[in-house]
């Protein structure tokens, strides 16, 4: 139990390191909570100027949420704490302790726990992703549209119930946290891809 706890707790901690701020402020020398949409992720800070900061953000998300997935499934090869501590890392990412639990909303890391969990459910949710945000220019609609698309497609491949039952609880924390761009979606108002802000 107490080894169980460790775990969940650096996988929180480890989720919970604000890649895009530090980025951004050692590359830029911008606070990315304070341009754009104010978002921590990848896309905020692309939309601030740096593609290679972008780039470098998207990189250290994802990882971090592939990489206590890995660990436990590599050293302990316990499904059901591989899917607790992959989820522990998108908590941490929403909610991190370091940012007074304000934080980004979760795709990144969480394509890192599902390329770890459902790797073909993963890349399934990537093409999703690309064909809906290309066609409705929204990176907030490709985003929503893959995070509840893969507890299907892992049930469809398929993988093992404690893998989808994570990918739910995944799903359900990035549709809330997208609650705004979903109110702005169907209001009309939800900015898109080339303009000045984005989701």
């Amino acid at each position: 139990m107490l080894i169980t706890i460790s775990i969940l707790i650096v996988s929180y901690l480890l989720g919970a390191i604000p890649f895009g701020v530090l980025i951004s402020q050692w590359g830029m020398g911008i606070d990315v909570r304070k341009v754009g949409s104010g978002n921590i992720g990848a896309t905020n800070v692309l939309r601030s100027g740096g593609k290679k900061e972008a780039a470098l953000t998207l990189l250290a998300d994802v990882l971090k949420g592939w990489l206590p997935v890995f660990f436990v499934q590599t050293y302990a090869g316990d499904a059901k704490l591989a899917a607790l501590a992959g989820s522990a890392a998108v908590v941490g990412h929403i909610f991190p302790v370091f940012l007074k639990f304000r934080g980004g909303k979760g795709v990144a890391t969480a394509l890192g726990v599902m390329f770890a969990l459902m790797p073909k459910a993963a890349l399934g949710a990537i093409i999703l992703f690309t064909i809906v945000t290309y066609l409705s220019k929204h990176v907030s609609l490709g985003s929503i549209s893959a995070a509840v698309a893969m507890p299907f497609l892992g049930w469809y491949v398929p993988y093992g119930p404690y893998s989808i039952y994570a990918s739910s609880f995944i799903a359900a924390l990035i549709v809330f946290r997208h609650h705004e761009n979903i109110s702005r979606l169907l209001a009309g108002e939800e900015h898109r891809l080339g303009e000045k802000k984005d989701s």
